[in-house]
């Protein structure tokens, strides 16, 4: 289950966001600073993450490929997970709820990462650099009561945020 409709998502954040507000010294934060002070990701982003390193245990032989997920070497991009197309006749509905499902949606955020960081082959430290790519991005979820930029998708902040993904 991976919820890409803001209300899911808020009702989601909303534990969490609950949970953190209780922590000692946090009280008066908004939600997003306590984020930070804790070092955490919004729930929204683990899952992010959590597609994103499932995609590549695919890759890697390290998780069964019960999506049928396909990749497909480039010379200039790297391995890429391959996105298939859907018809472009298919009705607005259908075509987003293909583009909400799991294979598409991790198939894509796979794709964001640099060349460099998708052709790692060691778990740990395709986490590691992962996890400095993921840290150049505002992590701000929808919660109610606060204004955002974008619904917080790294799919999002591909298309808003200047800055690019690249591992270091």
């Amino acid at each position: 289950w991976n919820p890409t409709h803001i209300g899911e998502i808020q009702r989601l954040e909303n534990v969490q966001r609950s949970f953190t507000r209780r922590i000692q010294g946090c009280k008066e934060l908004t939600y997003w600073e306590r984020l930070k002070k804790l070092n955490l990701m919004s729930l929204q982003r683990r899952r992010e993450r959590y597609c994103i390193v499932h995609v590549w245990k695919i890759l890697n032989d390290l998780a069964r490929n019960d999506i049928g997920i396909c990749f497909q070497q480039n010379m200039r991009l790297g391995i890429k997970a391959e996105i298939p197309a859907i018809n472009k006749k298919s009705q607005m509905s259908v075509r987003a709820d293909y583009d909400r499902t799991f294979r598409i949606r991790a198939a894509q955020l796979f794709n964001l990462l640099p060349a460099n960081l998708r052709s790692i082959k060691k778990l740990d430290s395709f986490k590691i650099e992962l996890g400095k790519v993921l840290e150049q991005y505002p992590d701000t979820p929808p919660v109610p009561g606060y204004t955002t930029t974008n619904d917080n998708s790294l799919l999002s902040w591909r298309r808003t945020h200047p800055m690019q993904l690249s591992c270091a």
